[in-house]
């Protein structure tokens, strides 16, 4: 898995690049603070190579927190910034320091 963060010079944004490689899998949604654990609002496209990739724009000087959701099974991405445990999910989510 990996994240790419590109900074805007002209807005306080930063445009946060997801990489989930799932070459089996048939969904790979985002979800987390940014998009208040909607899980039909970030689903990430599969490219040829069975990558499934999505960029959100998410403001600067932020923390978020976020997982995958691959196939309906909750996972982390080992790259996240750093990681905070839910007490609603009883488990730790990745966190996203932007």
């Amino acid at each position: 898995m990996a994240i790419t963060k590109q900074y805007l010079k002209s807005k306080p944004v930063c445009k946060v690049t997801f990489s989930v490689p799932a070459k089996e899998a048939n969904e790979v949604t985002v979800v987390g603070t940014f998009n208040e654990w909607n899980t039909k609002t970030t689903t990430l496209k599969k490219l040829k190579n069975g990558t499934f990739k999505g960029t959100v724009d998410l403001e600067k000087d932020n923390s978020y927190e976020f997982r995958y959701i691959v196939d309906g099974t909750y996972i982390n991405d080992d790259q996240a910034d750093a990681f905070a445990w839910s007490d609603y999910a009883s488990a730790e989510n990745g966190v996203l320091n932007v």
